[in-house]
C-alpha cells in the first residue's frame, strides 16, 4: 500500500470512513498514539447507538493515513457518515431499509473458487506472499466479477458507494487530480467510474439521521474480530503484525516469540526445538506447494515439535501471540468527555495502568494509595463499568483490610464511560448520582445495583437491593448518597411486609453498620435502621415458618442462617438475645430441617447445653422416627460443619446409632440427605469423622477400648497451654485464663 501510494505520488488520499472523523485524523500522527486504536462513533445519551471503526498498524488505513501526514497530503475520510449509518442501523426510516440482507464475503468467493476452504490462507497466498502493484487490478477485476454475478445487490452498500462517488465528484471539483481511494475492495468496481449525480443523489435524499460524534479509542487485537461499523474482522491479528513489522526471517522470528512464550510459562524448550520447528515448517509449506510457510504450517509445526503434541500449549500461542494481547494508546489531546478524563487522570495518579491481558492487585486498605484505588474500583462498579473484577468474593467482607481484584480493559469500557457520563462530570459525582437514582428508583435500578432481589411497588428497588447499595456507597466512599439511601432503606422496610425480603436484606446491612467506620463512615444510623428491622423479623419469623414446602423450607434455613450471623455482627445484645429468644420459641414446631438447624444455632450460642442438644437428637433420630423426618433433622443440626461430630463422641455416636440401625430401602431413601450433608464437610473434617466412626460399633456407644485409646492420647498438660494461648486472644481475663486451663 505504502509502495503504491509512493509510486502515484497522490495529492489528496482519500480513505473508507465517517467523514466526522476528518478532524481527528491529525492525532494519527502523535507519537502517543499506538495502534491498534479505533474510531468510535455514538449517539450521546443512547448506548445502542454507536459503532467502532478499527485500525491495526498493519491496516492499509492506518497506513494510508500516516503516509497522507508524514508526506503533507490531505486525507479524509469517504465513506457514508456515521450519523446516518448509526441511524440505519437502528432501522429508522424503514421501508428500504428493512430486512437486509448482508451481502457474499467476497475473499471467502474467491477463496472458494481457488480451492481454499480457508479465505485467510488464500489472502497469505495470493496477496500477502506475492507483493507489487499488479495485485490491486487483480482484485478489482475478480471482484467486478462477483459483483456481476450477485442477484440482489445489497442497498446499504449502494448507498454508501452513491455517498463515497459523491466525495469523488466534490474533490476533483475542488481542483486535485492525483487521488488515490483506500477501500475496500468490494466497492472499487463501483468507484472506477462515475455515472450522472442525480441517480446518486436521489438514493441520498431522505436518509435517516442521527447526532453522532467520534472520538478515538484504545482498541485490542482480541477485539479485531469483533469489529462493528467499518473493519474486516480477522482471526490471527497478532500473526499479521509479526509479518508486517518482522524485519527478515519471519517463520524463524515467530517460532523464536513462540518459544520465548512457553519459556514464560516454565515450559522447556530449547534452540535445537526451534530450528526443527522451523525445518518443519518450511517442508510442509513446499509440500503443500506455498511460497511461504503460513499460520496453519508454523501452528502444526510449534504443536508438534516446541509443545509436543499438546492442544493446551497450543492454545497458549494461540491466545498470546496468534491473536496478541495488545492494547492500544490514545493521545491526551484526543477529544473525550469530561468523565473519561477525569478517569485518565485517576489512572495515572493512582497507578493503575489499563492493560488488555488479565492483572491482579492486592489492595492493602490500611495504604492510602490501595484505598483510593478500591475506591475508585467500587465506583466503577457501581457505574456498570466493569474493569475490575472482585476475586474470591474477598471484598464481600469489608472489615479486613485486603482486597484481591483483576482488571481487564476492554474497548467497549470507553463506551461505557461516555454512557455513564450522563450522572456527571467526575467518577465520584456519577457514582453518586447514580446510587441516589437507583434509591429512588428513577431508572434501571435492578441491572445497576448488580443485586438480586426483585422491584417493589411502583417500580421501586427491592430491599435487599437497597441495603446491597448501601454497603456499595460504603465501599466507593459515597458519603453523599448514603443519606439518601438510607431513608430509602428505611422507608422500604416500613413498607414491606414479606419477612424473608427483611430477612435477605439484613446481612448487607449489618455488615454495613458493623465495618462502616473501618472505611471512616459514621455507622450509628445504618445500626438504626438494622435494629428496627431485626425487631420486624423477630415479630414475623413464627408466622413465616408455618407450612413450608421442602424448597421454601430449605431456603428459609439458609436465610436463618444468614440473619444468625448478622446478629453476631450486632452491636445491639439486645437484638442478638431477641433472635435467639425467638428461635427458642420455634424449636418445638418446626418441621425437621428447621428443626435440626435451630438446635445446633441455639447449641452454638450457649442456649442449650451439649447434654440437652443430645437429648433431642436421640430423640429425633429414634427407630420410631420416619427415617426421612430424621435425615431431615440431621442435614439441618449438622450443616455447614462436621467439627461438631468431631469433638463431641456422644453426638457422633448417636448418629451412627441412627445410620446403622436404618433398613436398606431406609438407607437408600435418605442418602441424597446425607451426601449433601457430608459432601459439604472439608476434607479433613470427612477424614476425621471417618476415623472416629471405624471405632464405633454402631450400637450408639463408643467402643471401651477406643474411649480408652482416645483418654489416652491427651496431653492435659500440653492441652492447658493451648486454652491459655486461645482465652489471651479472646481477651479474658487472668482469672478466667487460669479457670479454662483447669
Amino acid at each position: 500500500m505504502r509502495a503504491a501510494l509512493a509510486a502515484q505520488q497522490p495529492d489528496v488520499v482519500l480513505i473508507e470512513g465517517p467523514p466526522e472523523a476528518d478532524g481527528l485524523v491529525e492525532l494519527a500522527a502523535d507519537p502517543e498514539m499506538r495502534p491498534p486504536v479505533a474510531l468510535l462513533g455514538y449517539v450521546a445519551g443512547e448506548s445502542s447507538k454507536a459503532a467502532f471503526w478499527p485500525f491495526a498498524v498493519f491496516s492499509p488505513e492506518w497506513q494510508a493515513m500516516r503516509y497522507a501526514l508524514g508526506a503533507g497530503i490531505p486525507v479524509r475520510f469517504c465513506d457514508l457518515p456515521a450519523a446516518h449509518q448509526l441511524a440505519i442501523a437502528e432501522g429508522r426510516g424503514g421501508g428500504r431499509w428493512a430486512g437486509l440482507r448482508s451481502r457474499v464475503d467476497p475473499v471467502g468467493e474467491l477463496a472458494s473458487a481457488a480451492g481454499y476452504d480457508d479465505p485467510e490462507r488464500w489472502w497469505e497466498d495470493v496477496v500477502e506472499h506475492v507483493p507489487g502493484p499488479a495485485v490491486f487490478a487483480a482484485l478489482a477485476e475478480a471482484i467486478g466479477v462477483l459483483r456481476e454475478q450477485t442477484e440482489e445487490p445489497d442497498s446499504r452498500d449502494a448507498v454508501r458507494e452513491a455517498h463515497m462517488r459523491k466525495v469523488l465528484r466534490k474533490t476533483i471539483k475542488d481542483g486535485y487530480q492525483r487521488i488515490a481511494v483506500v477501500c475496500g475492495a468490494w466497492h472499487v468496481p463501483a468507484l472506477q467510474s462515475l455515472p450522472a449525480a442525480a441517480a446518486d443523489d436521489r438514493l441520498l435524499r431522505g436518509l435517516p439521521k442521527v447526532k453522532a460524534t467520534l472520538t478515538w479509542v484504545p482498541w485490542t487485537y482480541g477485539r479485531l474480530s469483533y469489529a462493528s461499523g467499518y473493519g474486516a474482522g480477522i482471526r490471527s491479528p497478532g500473526w499479521y503484525d509479526h509479518l508486517f513489522s518482522a524485519a527478515g526471517q519471519p517463520i524463524e522470528r515467530w517460532l523464536a516469540k513462540a518459544a520465548a512464550v512457553l519459556r514464560d510459562e516454565g515450559i522447556g524448550v530449547s534452540s535445537a526445538d526451534v530450528i526443527e520447528a522451523v525445518r518443519l515448517a518450511d517442508a510442509l509449506a513446499a509440500l503443500r506447494g506455498r511460497p511461504l510457510a503460513g499460520l496453519e504450517e508454523v501452528t502444526e509445526s510449534a504443536r508438534a515439535v516446541l509443545c509436543e503434541g499438546s492442544d493446551l500449549l497450543t492454545a497458549l500461542i494461540q491466545r498470546r501471540l496468534v491473536v496478541g494481547e495488545r492494547l492500544g494508546a490514545v493521545p491526551a489531546a484526543t477529544p473525550m468527555v469530561p468523565l473519561q478524563r477525569d478517569l485518565h487522570d485517576q489512572q495515572r495518579r493512582l497507578r493503575l495502568r489499563p492493560e488488555a491481558s488479565p492483572r491482579d492487585y492486592d489492595l492493602d486498605l490500611r495504604k492510602p494509595n490501595d484505598l483510593a484505588r478500591s475506591h475508585l474500583l467500587h465506583r466503577l462498579a457501581l457505574l456498570g463499568i466493569r474493569w475490575g473484577t472482585p476475586r474470591q468474593g474477598r471484598t464481600r467482607n469489608i472489615g479486613t483490610f485486603r482486597e484481591t481484584w483483576e482488571l481487564t480493559w476492554r474497548p467497549e469500557l470507553d463506551l461505557a464511560l461516555i454512557e455513564a457520563s450522563m450522572w456527571g462530570s467526575s467518577v465520584v459525582a456519577a457514582a453518586t448520582q447514580r446510587a441516589r437514582s437507583i434509591a429512588s428508583g428513577a431508572s434501571g435500578a435492578s441491572g445497576a445495583s448488580g443485586a438480586s432481589g426483585v422491584s417493589g411497588v411502583s417500580g421501586a428497588p427491592a430491599l435487599e437491593e437497597l441495603t446491597t447499595l448501601v454497603e456499595r456507597c460504603l465501599l466507593a466512599d459515597l458519603g453523599d448518597a448514603l443519606p439518601a439511601v438510607l431513608a430509602a432503606v428505611r422507608d422500604r422496610a416500613a413498607l414491606d411486609t414479606d419477612v424473608a425480603h427483611l430477612m435477605a436484606a439484613l446481612p448487607a446491612l449489618v455488615r454495613a453498620a458493623r465495618y462502616g467506620d473501618v472505611r471512616g463512615t459514621d455507622p450509628a444510623r445504618l445500626s438504626e435502621v438494622a435494629i428496627e428491622m431485626m425487631t420486624r423479623i423477630c415479630a414475623g419469623l413464627p408466622a413465616a415458618m408455618a407450612s413450608l414446602d421442602e424448597a421454601a423450607e430449605r431456603a428459609m434455613r439458609d436465610r436463618v442462617d444468614a440473619v444468625h450471623s448478622a446478629t453476631g455482627l450486632l452491636t445491639d445484645g439486645a437484638s442478638r438475645e431477641r433472635w435467639l429468644d425467638t428461635l427458642a420459641r420455634l424449636l418445638p414446631r418446626c418441621p425437621p430441617l428447621m428443626s435440626g438447624r435451630l438446635t445446633r444455632l441455639l447449641l452454638d450460642a450457649g442456649r442449650l447445653s451439649t447434654d440437652e442438644a443430645s437429648s433431642r437428637m436421640s430423640r429425633e433420630l429414634s427407630a420410631a422416627a420416619p427415617a426421612a423426618a430424621a435425615a431431615g433433622w440431621a442435614e439441618g443440626f449438622l450443616a455447614g460443619s462436621g467439627l461438631l461430630l468431631v469433638h463431641d463422641d456422644k453426638l457422633l455416636a448417636l448418629a451412627d446409632g441412627w445410620l446403622a440401625g436404618l433398613s436398606e430401602d431406609a438407607f437408600a431413601a435418605v442418602l441424597p440427605a446425607l451426601r449433601r450433608t457430608f459432601g459439604g464437610f472439608a476434607p479433613p473434617e470427612r477424614r476425621a469423622i471417618g476415623e472416629k466412626a471405624s471405632r464405633l460399633d454402631g450400637t450408639g456407644r463408643a467402643s471401651v477400648a477406643a474411649a480408652a485409646a482416645t483418654d489416652d492420647e491427651l496431653d492435659e498438660d500440653r492441652a492447658a497451654i493451648a486454652v491459655r494461648a486461645v482465652a489471651a486472644i479472646l481477651g479474658l481475663p487472668a482469672a478466667s485464663r487460669r479457670a479454662a486451663a483447669s
